[in-house]
């Protein structure tokens, strides 16, 4: 069966496994991640992973059998720095993700050695607690050029066919300094947010490809995101989305800013 592909939030660093305030902040996110792979139509037999936390001068994708976690963020209490999701890595699909993408003309390297940042293993032990499907992760390229993730993307797209699924983790909403930690509204949020979900789901994937590639032109573009790095695995989900028509997965406000999810397929 083909798999659909996902771009799906990852929230505020560890944020589903401690105490938060207010302490309702996470709780729709939390709940979808956990719902969603009840929709998939079967287990996945891999995960590839895009998150917004690893970048590299060209693309490059984890080739460990046995990653390790990387706890890239900072401030937290101790217990989240003992987090474990022991999912083993694939090298065989790491090789085959990297000739994909090479057959594609997108240079690609592996790499033996990096583990899983936070972008992946947080969610991912919401959604997937068993850690018992082999994952890998793929960086975005240096220069986050949109066009270029899109191709990212269309050039794996024949692993959907193989049970493979692909997930953009990031973020819809990413302006660190405009969050309300008290959850009160972030002025005119609102607009990116409408404006992407009407990019997502327009029917021909051509046009919506062509707008997602123009993102930064959008209305509230620069207020959500000042740099793109958490947009652009959407990029990835999309283009191995191919004509699969987008739909909006999940909303939730969330720092005072909406959160959305997306489907593609």
């Amino acid at each position: 069966m083909r798999m659909p592909t996902f771009f799906i939030p990852h929230g505020g660093g560890p944020c589903f496994f401690m105490e938060w305030d207010p302490p309702e902040t996470w709780n729709a996110l939390e709940s979808w991640l956990r719902e969603f792979p009840a929709s998939l139509p079967e287990k996945p037999k891999a995960l590839i992973v895009i998150s917004g936390h690893w970048e590299e001068q060209d693309i490059t994708i984890t080739a460990q059998a046995s990653p390790s976690l990387i706890y890239d963020y900072s401030g937290f209490p101790p217990h989240t720095y003992e987090l474990t999701w022991p999912a083993a890595g694939s090298p065989a699909l790491a090789a085959q993700v990297q000739s994909l993408l090479l057959h594609s003309g997108i240079v690609a390297a592996l790499d033996p050695e990096r583990g899983f940042d936070h972008g992946v293993f947080i969610p991912l032990k919401v959604a997937f607690p068993a850690a018992d499907i082999p994952t890998i992760q793929i960086s975005l390229r240096h220069g986050l050029d949109p066009d270029t993730h899109l191709h990212v993307g269309k050039a794996l797209t024949s692993l959907r066919d193989q049970g493979v699924l692909i997930l953009g983790s990031g973020m819809s909403y990413h302006n660190m300094r405009a969050y309300n930690w008290d959850n009160t509204p972030v002025p005119d949020a609102d607009r990116f947010d409408h404006w992407l979900t009407g990019a997502v789901t327009e029917r021909d994937y051509l046009v919506r490809n062509s707008k997602l590639a123009d993102w930064a032109k959008a209305p509230g573009a620069r207020d959500a995101h000042p740099r793109e790095e958490h947009l652009l695995p959407l990029m990835v989900a999309a283009g191995a989305g191919m004509a699969d028509v987008g739909t909006l997965a999940f909303r939730g406000i969330m720092l005072g800013a909406p959160i959305s999810a997306y489907r593609f397929g």
